[in-house]
């Protein structure tokens, strides 16, 4: 049997303050930090032990696999790091307050831009400091692969290629894959997985910090899949991930 796990980091410093973050680098808050110590907690209580691990360019997964690692005493294992991982770029909503931003262009317009699955915010310039292209840790990257803005479906375009070429290989030599990521290219590997609709990937939210476990036969065959959590927590969780963009 093979067993994937997905985790979404825990609670951002932007998180909290309810602000788009996409692409901006920023830190684990306290809470985000011990939900990453939960979520290495839950993977010991369940048995699953990981044997590599990927995650994202940005430091809050980063930060959050290291901490889930550390609490498992699995320090040591092989960690790959891809910026297709990364979360969907937002544009020049990064940095503005989800509930102003509702104020201000009405909750659809906001909801549009979280939750239509091809709908992109308004795109950086390429002078933008924001721009990935002015990022020093994407500088080995072509720039016309890298977003100014994103939709859902760019986020997972980009992602599911490196998931398909370098996660899936994996299972051939290992039976337990950890990936520490983001809600949204997190978003594209359920949909995959779970051959979920448009319609049906917009309107699922993954919490922060709770691992998300999928087992598959030896051929990759899905045969389940759980949060490892009580019900009732996962969905308030959920619905705290939904309410995030409403005035």
């Amino acid at each position: 049997m093979k067993k994937l796990v997905l985790i979404r980091h825990g609670q951002s410093e932007w998180n909290k303050l309810n602000l788009f973050t996409g692409w901006k680098d920023v830190d684990l808050t306290e809470q985000g930090i011990q939900e990453a110590v939960e979520g290495g907690k839950a993977l010991l209580e369940f048995g699953i032990k990981p044997e590599v691990c990927f995650t994202s360019y940005l430091k809050r997964a980063i930060k959050t696999l290291n901490i889930v690692l550390d609490t498992m005493n699995l320090d040591y294992l092989p960690v790959y790091k891809s910026w297709r991982l990364n979360e969907k770029h937002y544009g020049q909503l990064q940095g503005w307050n989800k509930k102003d931003t509702a104020t201000k262009y009405g909750d659809a317009q906001v909801e549009k831009w979280r939750r239509v699955f091809d709908c992109r915010p308004p795109a950086l310039e390429d002078n933008d400091e924001r721009n990935p292209k002015n990022d020093c840790r994407y500088k080995d990257i072509n720039p016309a692969d890298l977003p100014a803005t994103e939709s859902l479906e760019d986020c997972i375009a980009r992602c599911m290629p490196y998931f398909n070429e370098s996660i899936l290989p994996m299972f051939k030599q290992h039976d337990t894959v950890l990936i520490a990521a983001h809600g949204n290219s997190l978003r594209g590997i359920v949909m995959n997985l779970r051959k979920m609709s448009k319609e049906e990937i917009i309107k699922f939210n993954i919490p922060t910090g709770i691992p998300y476990l999928f087992t598959f036969d030896d051929d990759l065959n899905l045969l389940e899949h759980r949060f490892l959590a009580d019900e009732e927590t996962v969905k308030k969780l959920m619905e705290a991930v939904a309410n995030q963009g409403k005035k």
